[in-house]
């Protein structure tokens, strides 16, 4: 079946196929981590700085992810990823008495810097897999990429709580360290060896963006998703554990239902945001979509703050506001690779991803934190500020028209 496809199609499956797998070990990790901890006793800040490594990391290799991917190829880039985080898995394999706080941020380290390298060559490959004249069929295959991502991450929260349950911990890593190899193997064997290479070895200055468009676009992703993770990483999955009495596979089948709900919907954005009339979004959409999400936050504190039913107003808060953020990412995530230069795509993207592992570093920190000292209220109105401060720095982006990158 796969003979009969173009080459490009042949390599977006399988940069997509890699991507997919690496996701539902990544969301299983994550739900995994926070849950079997939180039973061993952890205090909120506590998880939090498990992911501390797992974030930082995250920035430093997407700038240095970018730079690798245009003097290696992307081929090798997600080949790495991949193999990195078969290696953190079984890092984490080892029994309890091993598994301190040190030793399971290093494990974090490692797999925040095999997730970023995936991601980042799974993002700059579908710019050199789109003529540069077809906009909206590259609208269409981000969104589809990112949407279908993290419609599996959802699946991979579940995934992580449902084998806590069935394997341990333990048994869970290594079950699931073991299929990602196999997928690595594959993956070394199908994937273009040139894809993403610059012609010219950049120089390491280069890993900073030039692009107006390209950092004004950083700015707001680093407030967009630290406005997510502020509430979402820890202090959500603490309170409905700790505050509602759902046990871990309610928790973790509640928030993969959430993240499918997201996923789906950002694969859809294009039709959302005007691909059937032949339009792509600029600066307005942004902007717009920004506003409108920013209000969700606010009133879900509003009504916890009102004290009414706070299973149902996070229930329907969290699904509004999954639908507005998914197409609020969608947009970003089709902006960064229109913007991103042709050559060297790797160094625009991994600047843009490393903006949005700031984000995520600063709001996983908080989420901790502030829900710690002053509860998931405080975390909402955060999260609000937050989305706010993203939708005027886009107002700064180019309009329509206007020429986005170098």
């Amino acid at each position: 079946m796969l003979a009969g496809l173009s080459p490009g199609v042949r390599q977006y499956l399988v940069v997509t196929g890699n991507y997919w797998a690496f996701t539902l070990t990544d969301g299983a990790l994550r739900m995994l981590v926070v849950l079997y901890f939180h039973q061993l006793g952890y205090a909120p800040l506590q998880i939090a700085m498990l992911f501390l490594f797992y974030e930082f990391f995250g920035v430093v290799t997407n700038l240095v992810g970018g730079w690798l991917g245009a003097r290696l190829g992307l081929n090798r880039t997600m080949n790495i990823g991949l193999a990195l985080q078969v290696i953190a898995l079984l890092m984490l394999a080892v029994p309890e008495s091993w598994l301190t706080l040190v030793w399971v941020m290093a494990a974090q380290a490692l797999s925040g810097i095999a997730k970023d390298l995936n991601k980042m060559s799974a993002k700059s490959a579908i710019k050199l897999l789109v003529p540069a004249n077809e906009q909206s069929t590259l609208y269409h295959w981000v969104a589809l990429l990112t949407g279908s991502k993290n419609a599996l991450k959802g699946i991979g929260f579940f995934l992580g709580a449902l084998l806590l349950v069935w394997l341990g911990f333990s048994g869970a890593v290594v079950a699931m360290a073991s299929v990602l190899a196999l997928v690595w193997i594959a993956s070394l064997l199908l994937l273009k060896n040139d894809m993403g290479r610059m012609k010219s070895k950049p120089k390491f200055s280069e890993i900073l963006s030039k692009s107006r468009a390209v950092n004004y676009l950083s700015a707001a992703r680093f407030f967009l998703f630290g406005a997510r993770d502020v509430w979402f990483v820890v202090a959500l999955p603490v309170f409905l554990s700790s505050a509602l009495g759902w046990d871990f596979r309610e928790v973790g089948a509640f928030m993969a239902s959430w993240i499918i709900v997201y996923g789906i919907i950002q694969s859809q954005a294009p039709k959302l945001t005007g691909k059937q009339r032949n339009q792509v979004p600029g600066r307005a959409s942004v902007v717009g979509w920004g506003l409108a999400l920013c209000v969700i936050p606010a009133l879900i504190a509003i009504a916890l703050m009102l004290e009414l039913s706070a299973g149902m107003t996070l229930i329907v808060g969290l699904f509004i506001f999954g639908a507005l953020f998914a197409i609020n990412s969608s947009l970003h995530s089709y902006l960064i690779v229109s913007f991103a230069r042709g050559e060297g795509v790797s160094l625009d993207v991994g600047f843009y991803y490393m903006a949005n592992a700031m984000g995520r570093l600063v709001g996983t920190l908080l989420s901790g934190w502030l829900f710690q000292t002053s509860g998931l209220i405080a975390c909402l109105w955060v999260s609000a500020a937050f989305i706010l401060i993203a939708a005027l720095i886009a107002l700064a982006l180019p309009a329509p028209g206007a020429e986005a990158a170098n």
